[in-house]
């Protein structure tokens, strides 16, 4: 009797991708929904226009969500029904693992054998379920942490919560069990090989992308216009969730210091917050507002709910500069969303974010979150002759690096090496 053929002995035509806590659906800046969103979202886009169909699993919040939603040709995600649809935070999900899983497999059942060439998971609940699925076809696991626990907990927010043993445990399982590793950047890897003991012939770097043609520089003053700001003056606008990790209070506090040292700016200064709350944030949804009122800002803060692409793009093109002080960032994909339509940043020096803005080139980088150090900054890219103008041109330069298009390209790489190691570590082979 003749056997199927091993998804290991085709080539690659489907990808499992697994995201478990957050759909690539969901309006990215509130809950859990962010960059890792718009990550799945825009691989799986590039990998269908090169003919690689992705399957999307994720845990169904909504019992009004279909149970497979088809994206585009090549994409379908489906809603996985996987405890109450609503009220669980991440912490209580990991009870949520087995159903999510049972139901991962059960859809592969129903096709033949060899579906799946391989599964991409995102976040450490999603590699567990990755891990289960990989030894149940077949197939190469490659694993995307997106953000780690010890990472995390060296750098907490004041007041944020620390996370639990169960997630390092579990981060360390799924690096053990992955064929191969992406970290975002050169310093992911590295804290993948030493904080998790991953195998550097395992873990490779392939930049998050940005859609080069959503995020263009666009008409400042038409953008301001839609979005009911003043014409004149500057604009200083944090994009993002809205939790003690990301440090929309650090901005908060840092234009304060600004306004003491420059009081005429009172007159001609924006601030806008636009994001939601998320995580620990949830706690005191209004804490930024109570913040701003106690340092006395409110009149020149606005605060937005989180918007779709296009709006975006508006608050992008209509800011002086974007402020990106977050404790940790794997990547930094708002700052780079912001260089690709003209507008310098002011970010943190810390994980991707070297990476993602060239200090002194696109933006300026900042050594820790000490507000009087951000206001500096913001006082510079302000009011520095010609300083804005040279960051602006560099901005759109540097963003041009990190297109999807480059990423999808760099991550079909790694796919086929993931399927090259495991031939190799069935055949006893070392590479």
């Amino acid at each position: 009797m003749t056997q199927p053929a091993s998804p290991l002995d085709a080539a690659l035509r489907r990808v499992a991708m697994v995201s478990l806590h957050t759909s690539p659906l969901d309006q990215p800046g509130t809950g859990d929904a962010g960059g890792m969103n718009v990550y799945v979202l825009e691989l799986s886009r590039r990998l269908a226009a090169r003919g690689v169909e992705v399957d999307v699993f994720t845990r169904a919040t909504s019992s009004t969500s279909a149970p497979v939603v088809e994206v585009q040709d090549g994409i379908r995600v489906h809603h996985v029904s996987a405890g109450p649809y609503e009220g669980l935070t991440k912490h209580e999900l990991p009870a949520q693992l087995c159903v999510f899983a049972r139901e991962v497999l059960r859809a592969e059942a129903y096709h033949p054998v060899g579906y799946y060439d391989l599964v991409h998971s995102h976040y450490w609940l999603s590699g567990q379920v990755g891990a289960l699925a990989r030894d149940r076809w077949g197939v190469p696991l490659v694993h995307t942490m997106h953000t780690m626990a010890k990472v995390k907990n060296a750098a907490l927010a004041e007041g944020d919560t620390p996370e639990p043993m169960a997630r390092l445990i579990g981060e360390e399982q799924v690096v053990a069990a992955a064929d191969m590793l992406v970290a975002n950047t050169d310093d992911e890897a590295s804290q993948l090989i030493d904080l998790y003991g991953a195998d550097p012939g395992r873990v490779e770097v392939v930049h998050p992308g940005v859609d080069l043609d959503t995020f263009r520089g666009g008409d400042a003053v038409g953008a301001r216009e839609r979005l009911g700001l003043p014409a004149q003056g500057h604009v200083v606008t944090f994009v993002g969730r809205i939790q003690p990790l990301k440090a929309p209070d650090v901005m908060l506090r840092a234009v304060a210091v600004l306004l003491q040292r420059r009081p005429e700016l009172r007159r001609s200064l924006t601030v806008a917050v636009v994001g939601g709350p998320s995580g620990s944030g949830l706690e005191q949804p209004d804490g930024l507002v109570r913040l701003a009122e106690q340092l006395g800002i409110s009149d020149q803060v606005r605060f937005v709910k989180p918007v779709e692409q296009a709006r975006l793009v508006d608050w992008y093109a209509a800011s002086s500069v974007v402020c990106v002080p977050s404790y940790n960032e794997s990547f930094g994909l708002v700052a780079v969303e912001a260089q690709s339509t003209g507008t310098p940043v002011v970010a943190a020096a810390v994980g991707g974010l070297p990476t993602a803005v060239r200090d002194e080139g696109s933006g300026l980088l900042v050594e820790g979150h000490q507000p009087e150090a951000y206001a500096a900054a913001l006082e510079r890219v302000l009011l520095e002759p010609g300083l804005r103008e040279r960051l602006a041109r560099g901005a759109r330069t540097h963003a041009e690096q990190f297109g999807w298009d480059r990423t999808a390209e760099r991550m079909l790489a790694v796919y086929r090496g993931a399927q090259e190691k495991m031939r190799a570590d069935i055949s006893g082979v070392a590479l």
